[in-house]
């Protein structure tokens, strides 16, 4: 299992292949991919400001049904305890984000430079 970053499953819903290294792009296509649920408030924030066009419900059912996404089961509790001790970002969607697959104990596939240099689990490679 593998928590998956919000451009990660852009990129992944536009089919942007190039996007990703190939070895990520294997364990993508091989792994139960699991998102945080901060990931469809954040997608919900994108199309708002226009930086999506589709609608988080589209990309995130097309993505359940093509990859077999779904939603991390770690409590809310749970997850904002381990979001109170990440200090290296103030940004809430990575915040949370993050936490929710430390809390989780599973990698988390993200590009995003300040994750991969802060976040134990974060990987691109």
């Amino acid at each position: 299992m593998i928590h998956v970053d919000t451009h990660v499953l852009v990129w992944l819903y536009a089919g942007a292949r190039e996007r990703f290294p190939e070895s990520v792009a294997d364990a993508l296509s091989r792994a139960t991919l699991l998102y945080s649920p901060m990931v469809r408030l954040e997608l919900a924030f994108l199309q708002e400001v226009g930086r999506i066009a589709v609608a988080p419900a589209v990309l995130l059912e097309d993505l359940a049904g093509r990859a077999g996404l779904r939603p991390a089961e770690a409590s809310f509790e749970r997850v904002t305890q381990v979001a109170a001790s990440l200090t290296w970002t103030r940004d809430p969607f990575d915040r949370l984000i993050a936490a929710h697959a430390l809390a989780d104990d599973l990698p988390l596939f993200s590009a995003d430079r300040s994750m991969l240099a802060n976040c134990a689990v974060a990987r691109w490679a």
